[in-house]
């Protein structure tokens, strides 16, 4: 089963069985506004220089972009937090992806705005062994153009299931990435985006993989 296809039975089951009716049109309708906002056709694309960052590890201290890409190419996975269902399906199968990632002499780090121990938490309930990456307020998803503020509807419905992103993320501004992935070759130039307005739709791990393989093959000719 593909990525895509397990987060589409998930949606499935959670929007026909288990949200409220106004729950799911909420979400429907920030999804519907963040979609015709066009912010998603304004970050980053291929062939821009992907901004160079420094960012601390849930485990391992701080890790800069250009010690990742001194050992190779980089594949970035933007993601909202441990607290989503969607970003936990997509990271289990980044996790079965990371060791024909790593055997093509590439690195594989994820990003968000939660805390360094929900990070932890979340490798610890993936059981994820690549780098998982906390990024304080956003600045690193601002700088890829991923970052936005949720509206006030979703803000409520959010604090009513629970999810209080100031205490998840350690910051008060309710904003979150657009869940994205980007390939970066070892020159700093972005050579694939992905950027996912409608946060339960994730492109498959081995679309980065292909472009893995056709950045190795321009080294080797």
């Amino acid at each position: 089963m593909s990525l895509q296809e397990k987060l589409d039975a998930f949606k499935a089951d959670f929007e026909g069985n288990k949200a409220p009716r106004h729950a799911v049109e909420i979400m429907h309708r920030a999804t519907a506004a963040l979609i015709a906002s066009g912010q998603a056709e304004r970050a980053l694309k291929a062939g821009a220089v992907a901004p160079v960052f420094t960012l601390m590890e849930a485990d391992d201290g701080p890790i800069a972009s250009s010690d990742l890409l001194a050992r190779g190419p980089l594949v970035l996975s933007f993601y909202r937090g441990v607290w989503c269902p969607y970003c936990n399906i997509e990271l289990g199968a980044l996790q079965e992806a990371w060791p024909q990632i790593e055997a093509m002499g590439a690195r594989l780090v994820s990003i968000s705005p939660q805390s360094l121990a929900n990070g932890r938490k979340a490798k610890r309930d993936k059981q994820v062994t690549f780098p998982m990456l906390s990024d304080p307020n956003g600045d690193v998803a601002n700088a890829f153009g991923l970052r936005f503020r949720l509206p006030d509807d979703l803000i409520d419905l959010y604090r009513s299931f629970g999810v209080d992103l100031p205490t998840i993320n350690e910051d008060a501004s309710w904003t979150l990435p657009m869940p994205a992935r980007f390939v970066i070759g070892q020159d700093g130039v972005i050579a694939y985006a992905e950027v996912s307005p409608d946060y339960t739709r994730r492109p498959d791990p081995a679309d980065s993989i292909a472009v893995l393989r056709r950045l190795r093959g321009s080294v080797a000719a």
